[in-house]
């Protein structure tokens, strides 16, 4: 709906006391014939006297695409919508269109008739207000009754949408490869050699090589490729680390249990939205006997094929002792680096299998259940999920009066 601007009836018609005048001395030849047709639409036809009328009601209301070409798509725009709305036996009752012209006229602290009686001053007709209105609220019933059922709004989303309304800075994210090399206590020297060695690697190919030799990631077959990553879902002691690098240049080998990280920095930009902040982030381990053996790996590869989201891993875990699942939420920096850098790359219900523990006898299953943002527990939440769905619906909306226009024998006079 428009947001009424001007609240009063003697300023509505002293603002539109040169309006009238500009619209139609634009218009001469026009505003001798205004029930002349405009454009045709299908079977349906837009006057010279509709786009006129819509132009000053626009300047009424302060609000854009007061212009003639704008004003005519529009109400092209308009009998497509309506059109629609009937193949669909879409109508409004007469205590509807009531209900809402007076809803429209409330938010400039009017009631209907006074709304209509100051339209009137100011040379707009109420059947202008009146088809404006009906065609928006006919237009948005059908929207929500025909795509209603096929938005799905997740747990993500919200959490995104509330992280990015309470960032504040530009984000930043960056393009890496990764290289873990697992390094149980005894091979812990020569991994150490080995890291060392990789991190003097002079241009992505030859880090890419590495990878596909020593990585024990899931990204081992890509060459440790990772794709654009928000830094701050990165562990905050890497943020110093990964912005000191150039483009093509290797951190110095970081410690983690039972292995060694290594991380190239493909590429850095800036984002342009606000950077996400999180309070807690809630994951699951599952841990599998037999460390990064065939049989171990195997097992994993079995129980990714049976969850979809942590709450599965229950199921999975039933009958075993306790300790074979661990779930829980921490604040991003009570997260252990190792965990906490394979987090980063999942999104809600993906997987990893790229550490162990008891010095490699254990395979760790990590899965990512959720991410909080930093202001869920101050925003209301209800309020978001709304402005997703209208936002997606919206999209839905913009879609179909694409192909309407598309397929609509469309003709200007």
């Amino acid at each position: 709906m428009w947001k009424v601007t001007l609240m009063k009836i003697s300023p509505l018609v002293r603002a539109l006391g040169f309006g009238i005048c500009a619209v139609l001395m634009g218009q001469p030849a026009v505003a001798q014939n205004l029930f002349a047709p405009a454009a045709q639409v299908n079977d349906a036809v837009v006057t010279e006297f509709e786009v006129q009328q819509r132009q000053l009601f626009l300047r009424l209301l302060n609000a854009p695409g007061a212009d003639r070409e704008s004003a005519l798509q529009g109400l092209i725009d308009d009998r497509l919508r309506i059109a629609e709305a009937e193949r669909f036996d879409a109508n409004l009752s007469a205590e509807g269109l009531s209900t809402s012209m007076s809803e429209f006229a409330a938010r400039a602290n009017l009631t209907s008739e006074e709304f209509i009686a100051a339209l009137g001053q100011a040379g707009v007709s109420e059947e202008t207000f009146r088809d404006f209105v009906s065609t928006t609220v006919l237009w948005r019933d059908l929207i929500r009754a025909r795509f209603g059922p096929l938005v799905n709004i997740t747990e993500t989303e919200i959490d995104r949408a509330l992280a990015t309304s309470s960032a504040g800075a530009s984000g930043i994210r960056v393009l890496l490869s990764e290289i873990i090399i697992p390094a149980p206590p005894q091979n812990a020297a020569r991994v150490a050699a080995l890291a060392d060695q990789i991190s003097q690697s002079q241009n992505v190919g030859e880090f890419s090589s590495f990878a596909r030799r020593y990585s024990a990631t899931a990204s081992r077959g890509r060459g440790g490729f990772l794709p654009w990553t928000p830094l701050e879902q990165l562990p905050a002691s890497l943020h110093p680390l990964i912005l000191a690098l150039s483009i093509g240049e290797v951190t110095a080998p970081l410690p983690i249990t039972n292995a060694v990280a290594l991380f190239q920095l493909r590429g850095i930009e800036e984002t342009g939205k606000p950077a996400l902040k999180f309070s807690e982030i809630e994951y699951a381990a599952y841990y599998i006997p037999g460390g990064r053996s065939e049989a171990g790996l195997a097992a994993a590869a079995q129980v990714r094929a049976q969850v979809d989201r942590c709450d599965d891993l229950y199921g999975v875990a039933q009958g075993q002792p306790a300790e074979v699942l661990e779930r829980g939420s921490k604040a991003p920096g009570d997260i252990p680096r190792d965990i906490a850098i394979e987090l980063a790359k999942l999104d809600p219900g993906e997987s990893s299998t790229a550490l162990t523990r008891a010095n490699g006898e254990t395979l760790v299953f990590l899965m990512l259940c959720k991410r909080t943002a930093e202001a869920n527990a101050e925003v209301d939440q209800e309020a978001v999920v709304n402005a997703i769905r209208q936002t997606k619906l919206q999209g839905y909306a913009n879609q179909l009066l694409e192909q309407l226009r598309a397929d609509a024998r469309i003709s200007l006079k």
